[in-house]
């Protein structure tokens, strides 16, 4: 399989793998001077990059970097962002901080990673009721704690 990748700006760096197990490729952002992010801030920051997917039966998924997020607190803020097929548009990230120091991202800095995935697209059949499990409706904590 092959992953069309468009630079949408001349300075952007096409997405790379760590190491031959990564499953992600790595987002660097084309920001020109750093941007910092204080404690609760946001910021969308642009990849310079917009990838055309094989077709329907995928999607891209863009998740944290660990280390960012571990390390450093700074988490996507819609959780994980999701590239459908049919967007060709510039990646961009959202990031938030949610740590308790500012961060200052830098130039050309990873800050994200792209998964691309297959997507499974059942028909849609509309029920009255829904096979019996144990756990049935249990919602939020219904499993226990440990």
């Amino acid at each position: 399989m092959r992953l069309a990748v468009q630079k949408t700006d001349p300075a952007a760096q096409l997405p790379t793998r760590s190491t031959d197990g990564s499953a992600g490729y790595d987002l660097r952002t084309t920001i020109r001077e750093p941007v910092t992010l204080a404690p609760g801030e946001r910021a969308c920051l642009p990849t310079g990059i917009a990838i055309g997917l094989p077709g329907k039966e995928y999607v891209g998924l863009v998740f944290a970097r660990s280390g960012l997020a571990v390390k450093h607190g700074l988490a996507l803020s819609n959780g994980v962002g999701v590239i459908d097929s049919d967007y060709t548009g510039e990646i961009k990230v959202g990031l938030v901080n949610l740590s308790q120091t500012a961060y200052q991202v830098q130039p050309g800095e990873r800050i994200a990673q792209l998964l691309i995935l297959p997507v499974l697209l059942p028909e849609l059949e509309l029920t009255d009721s829904l096979a019996e499990t144990a756990r049935g409706a249990g919602g939020f904590g219904s499993t226990g704690s440990l």
